[in-house]
């Protein structure tokens, strides 16, 4: 681990130091990054340190690092991820480097509101047997055109809103979502993302690349069992997510349909298996989502085949992909094995 100190000069308050998150391994999310670094300098809350992880080029926290000067950003440090690379182990770095009393997690490809952290630090504060909270994450689409997405296929593109979590005010959730959450600093002695979960670790089983894409869900359940305390949605802490053009073909949205199923059959036997124990993983979510799919989504979307036909279909094509491909992966995870021909197909 190679690290790159700032200032370090934080607020003398009353208030608890937030350490904000964010990793990268490429060099073509540099400007993305950049955008994410002046929207967390102009935030309203002020007891603020920026933890920047980059991984496997060190030259990206050079970039950042020079970045933050230029527009006075003396909150700002750097550390490189020179040992096991991917997502998790990246985030385990920046909460075991982060000095703040609360650790909170963005994407790198997301912006976030000036009152981002302000909002989160409300809830804790109010809310102080809460371990944990996440927030609301909005679509920034690359192309106008792409706005036909369906809302209820969010979760998809990795943007929480309040119809998928069912949470219009602040309520204890499952699990928060890796593009914007926060925890006090005590969770990560609980626990740890696990480095066996998550795209960017590719995690190897029996030869098998994996794409089990849980890491952030079986962190928050395995927080919770441990803890026996609960993590909060509050829906007006809220973050821009940017989303590609390539993100809402039927190949990326069936693709991660599969592997969602996949690892939520993979999270049931972890935290369900023993019997007489508590079940620490339910699908009450999920169970949600196809009751809505059924109804008013799908009448909705066979009405709109006559009003507007491109749309219509394009809606009716992603049901039937996501629903499809997610009870196939659900059964991959549940009674198949890793070797299996569908998972070698889905790991490529």
């Amino acid at each position: 681990m190679m690290e790159s100190l700032g200032t370090n000069q934080y607020p003398s308050s009353g208030s608890p130091t937030i350490s904000v998150v964010t990793t990268t391994y490429t060099l073509d999310r540099m400007d993305d990054v950049k955008e994410l670094l002046d929207s967390l300098h102009n935030q309203t809350y002020p007891a603020l340190e920026v933890l920047f992880v980059g991984e496997r080029h060190p030259e990206l926290c050079q970039i950042v690092t020079e970045y933050g000067i230029s527009i006075g950003m003396d909150n700002l440090r750097t550390v490189f991820n020179d040992g096991l690379p991917g997502l998790s182990p990246a985030r385990n770095l920046g909460a075991k480097s982060a000095n703040g009393q609360i650790v909170a997690f963005i994407d790198d490809d997301a912006i976030a509101m000036p009152d981002w952290l302000e909002q989160m630090v409300s809830v804790l504060n109010q809310n102080p047997d809460a371990i944990g909270v996440g927030g609301s994450a909005l679509p920034q689409w690359e192309d106008d055109e792409m706005n036909w997405f369906p809302r209820e296929f969010y979760w998809m593109i990795s943007c929480p809103i309040p119809e998928w979590t069912g949470a219009k005010s602040v309520r204890a959730v499952r699990n928060a979502w890796g593009v914007n959450m926060a925890f006090r600093k005590e969770a990560f002695v609980a626990a740890r993302f696990s480095e066996d979960f998550g795209v960017s670790n590719q995690g190897v089983s029996s030869g098998i690349k994996l794409a089990i894409q849980a890491d952030d869900t079986e962190f928050c359940v395995r927080l919770s069992k441990e803890t026996d305390r609960p993590i909060l949605f509050n829906p007006m802490s809220k973050v821009l997510h940017k989303i590609r053009k390539d993100r809402l073909t039927p190949r990326f949205t069936n693709r991660q349909a599969f592997w969602d199923g996949y690892g939520k059959a993979t999270l049931g036997r972890m935290f369900n298996s023993k019997e007489g124990e508590k079940k620490r993983f339910r699908l009450s979510n999920e169970m949600t989502f196809i009751s809505k799919l059924l109804f008013p989504f799908l009448p909705k979307t066979l009405l709109k085949l006559f009003v507007s036909p491109k749309t219509g279909s394009r809606s009716l094509l992603l049901m039937v992909g996501v629903l499809g491909h997610g009870f196939l992966g659900y059964l991959s995870g549940r009674f198949g094995r890793v070797e299996g021909v569908l998972v070698r197909r889905y790991s490529k």
